[in-house]
């Protein structure tokens, strides 16, 4: 990894106070959709180590600020958000098929003690999964197809939630014990969050469109890290490129400083199997969703994977390319990215565009408008 210094290493992966500093072995192994980067097994001798922490490493409404203020400068038309129509992350989000990645990154979320015990003690993901689904949807689609004053008021409420999150875990996890403390605010797992949104946007995609140039891969990377800012983090203390990037997330999934408990098991099953809402979840999109999870993570999860999982998961990747390239634009791009489109033509959200907003936000229009 080339982050500057070992500063931004421990400020991006970092375990803060709590550790425990174990290892243990296992074997990790992408199993991405055909069309994705390169396939292989690596075999890891050891779990890494623990990284050591800058304890300060908390984002602080100052810092937010200051990273709002310099997204701002570089706004030309706030009306077109932060982004714009010709950005590659426009490009990308507006696609429905993220929907593909969005149980990875909740798994892969889980899979952080601090994420997971501040999701079990602070929020309603067992009983209301669906809300839990919208509230992330809200803010993200906000930041990204919202007007810049819009998602920059998403930033700060996303930021006041986070200051009302903080707690102790229950028990050891990975490289973390008992009663360490935990709040929402420290850089390493927003950090983690952050990552794991932005790779299993690239790899829905690309379950059902052509693969990114590398070109467009660091192009997306790049506009990610100014959404990052409204995440409280700094952009220079991420990787510098994708390939840095995907490094850190390698030394992440190989690390200490994600484990799964009993209690993001359990978590993670009910979200796969939509435990506690009215949307079933179709056994295709369990077996995509197991076979784009490392497989540590499936074991640890718990999450079989057998002969007739992965045909189910092949039989998924050879069908939804031909199904979607069908798919008329209302249905294909999400409702956020519709009312971006007609709020740059001067006209109100259409009922197509509400109705979907409904599915992917809970709501008929985009949120934070003064």
């Amino acid at each position: 990894m080339n982050f500057r210094g070992n500063h931004d290493l421990r400020r991006a992966g970092g375990i803060l106070q709590g550790q425990r500093g174990t290892k243990s072995s296992g074997t990790l192994e992408n199993t991405l959709c055909d069309n994705l980067s390169e396939k292989g097994d690596h075999l890891i001798s050891h779990m890494a180590s623990p990284v050591p922490a800058d304890p300060s490493a908390f984002v602080s409404s100052q810092e937010l600020e200051r990273h709002i203020a310099s997204i701002e400068q570089r706004v030309e038309r706030p009306i077109e958000g932060i982004f714009g129509p010709n950005s590659i992350t426009w490009r990308i989000n507006r696609e429905s098929a993220l929907f593909l990645g969005a149980g990875r990154a909740a798994l892969l979320q889980l899979a952080h003690p601090w994420v997971a015990t501040a999701l079990d003690q602070h929020s309603s993901l067992l009983s209301k999964p669906i809300a839990r689904f919208h509230s992330t949807f809200r803010v993200v689609f906000t930041m990204i197809f919202g007007t810049a004053p819009q998602a920059f008021r998403a930033a700060r409420s996303l930021y006041q939630t986070h200051t009302r999150i903080t707690g102790q875990l229950p028990t050891d996890v990975a490289g973390y014990a008992a009663g360490s403390r935990y709040e929402a605010l420290q850089m390493p797992a927003l950090t983690w969050v952050y990552a794991t949104l932005i790779e299993s946007a690239i790899i829905a995609y690309e379950c059902v469109l052509p693969r990114l140039t590398p070109t467009d891969r660091e192009a997306y990377y790049r506009e990610s890290k100014i959404m990052a800012g409204l995440f409280g983090i700094a952009p220079d203390t991420l990787p510098p490129d994708w390939t840095s990037f995907q490094a850190y997330i390698r030394q992440m999934l190989e690390s200490q400083e994600l484990g799964v408990s009993d209690r993001s098991r359990i978590m993670a099953h009910r979200i796969l199997t939509g435990a506690g809402s009215w949307v079933p979840i179709p056994r295709w999109y369990q077996s995509i969703t197991t076979e784009i999870l490392p497989s540590r993570f499936r074991t640890e999860f718990g999450l079989s994977f057998g002969e007739a999982r992965m045909a189910s998961a092949e039989r998924a990747r050879r069908w939804l390319p031909h199904v979607y390239e069908t798919l008329p634009a209302a249905m294909r791009y999400v409702g956020p990215f519709q009312e971006a489109q007609a709020r740059l033509a001067n006209k109100p959200a259409g009922f197509i565009a509400r109705r979907s907003n409904k599915f992917w936000i809970g709501q008929p229009l985009l949120p934070f408008n003064e």
